[in-house]
């Protein structure tokens, strides 16, 4: 970059209602500043990086963080349960158990089916998708190609917002999952997902094997 133009990131950042992407942040700067200023991805990257140790040796109660896709501001995690005292919107959005499980089925197995859902979960969801839906959380992705070509269900940018993820990718491994929560019938839960990961891994991998297999 020719100059410094961390604040102008800043503000950017401060202003967006929505969690803002390099690109965006690049194109306002040579919108206003020129198509030959030399800026990328990697420089807004790494100004954001001084800015969240500048407000660290501050220490200020915000940083920002990389969410769905984009940078947003966000209190710093000591003082958020001040902010979540006299936040009455959080708790109306708040999940039940059942419906943090369904969507954390969705989320790691992705596009799945409610057939799908309902044998890892052994009850009915149809509530509980109806509700994930309409508060945005879930989608519907598409027609599975078996029997019936039942709706396929993924997750929305809304569910990345809503736990604070930048991407799928940072969805907790289940080692942390199990660090972080205890409750016996969630690591169940958990575990039946993994099963079928690793049954559809070594389906993959057998698949694979016999495609490369030049006796084949």
């Amino acid at each position: 970059m020719d100059k410094s133009y961390s604040s102008i990131i800043e503000v950017l950042i401060f202003s967006s209602d929505e969690p803002i992407s390099e690109s965006e942040i690049i194109r306002a700067i040579k919108g206003i500043d020129g198509e030959d200023i030399e800026i990328s991805s990697e420089n807004i990257s790494d100004t954001v990086d001084l800015l969240n140790k500048s407000y660290e040796d501050s220490s200020r109660s915000f940083r920002i963080k990389k969410i769905a896709n984009g940078f947003v501001f966000v209190t710093s995690e000591i003082f958020a349960k001040y902010v979540g005292y006299l936040s009455s919107e959080k708790s109306k959005r708040r999940l039940s158990q059942a419906a943090l499980e369904t969507l954390a089925i969705i989320a790691y197995k992705q596009p799945v089916t409610k057939p799908e859902l309902e044998q890892i979960r052994g009850v009915n969801s149809d509530y509980i998708l109806t509700t994930l839906l309409e508060k945005n959380l879930i989608t519907i992705t598409g027609r599975a190609e078996s029997i019936g070509r039942p709706l396929l269900y993924g997750t929305t940018t809304e569910f990345l917002k809503y736990f604070g993820l930048y991407n799928l990718s940072y969805l907790p491994k289940p080692r942390e999952i199990e660090e972080i929560m205890k409750d016996e019938d969630f690591i169940e839960q958990k575990n039946k997902i993994m099963m079928n990961f690793v049954e559809e891994s070594l389906e993959k991998e057998i698949s694979e094997d016999k495609n490369d297999d030049p006796a084949e």
